[in-house]
């Protein structure tokens, strides 16, 4: 408990801050708030300063890929797919997603070999995989597609241990949070989905 206490009173201030909207972001999405991406945007922008200091240097690109599909996820759920409701979003097969696996986890292990070639990146493999299948499931939330959720199950799982061992210890209790509110995130968009499914059965 002292260890935990110690750890946490060395959380700067910017890290507090993204930790917080980083919260708010996932809590405004499980209700299909737009307002999530402004949240998301905010988080994101510290972020980006925080892992370019530490040499994450996929964990930085992230934030800015991150920045870019905040923008276009506002744009989706206001005008493009994104504004039906989850609900009425039909899901791809699980052969589109088996594919997609594949084909990112080659791009991932592409990358982490070249970083650990020609840069001075930390944890090339764990960075790689959670970038690119990170911003593969921001994707599938821009399209209110449920599948997302499953996907950052195991991409938060991962985060925890990988921003705990760089010290980022509010960052990795964020995460451990996060799993907890994409649980209920999940929960939110299948009642909603089964009362559009009971009232269509009804009506």
């Amino acid at each position: 408990m002292d260890w935990i206490i110690t750890q946490l009173s060395l959380t700067s201030p910017l890290e507090a801050a993204a930790v917080a909207l980083a919260i708010l972001y996932l809590v405004l999405a499980a209700h299909q708030s737009q307002w999530c991406w402004a949240a998301a945007i905010i988080s994101c922008s510290i972020y980006a300063t925080l892992m370019f200091s530490v040499q994450l240097y996929m964990e930085f690109l992230l934030q800015l890929a991150y920045i870019a599909l905040a923008v276009y996820g506002w744009w989706q759920w206001q005008y493009g797919a994104g504004a039906e409701p989850a609900a009425e979003r039909p899901e791809y097969s699980w052969r589109w997603h088996a594919g997609w696996i594949l084909l990112l986890s080659g791009v991932a292990a592409l990358i982490a070999m070249l970083l650990e070639l020609y840069t001075d990146a930390d944890a090339v493999w764990l960075d790689s995989f959670t970038t690119v299948f990170s911003l593969f499931a921001t994707w599938l939330l821009t399209r209110k597609l449920f599948s997302n959720w499953l996907y950052w199950l195991v991409i938060d799982s991962i985060y925890v241990y990988l921003y705990a061992s760089k010290g980022f210890v509010a960052t990795g209790g964020l995460f451990a949070v996060y799993l907890i509110l994409v649980f209920y995130a999940m929960w939110q968009w299948q009642r909603q989905r089964e009362t559009t499914e009971t009232c269509n059965s009804s009506g």
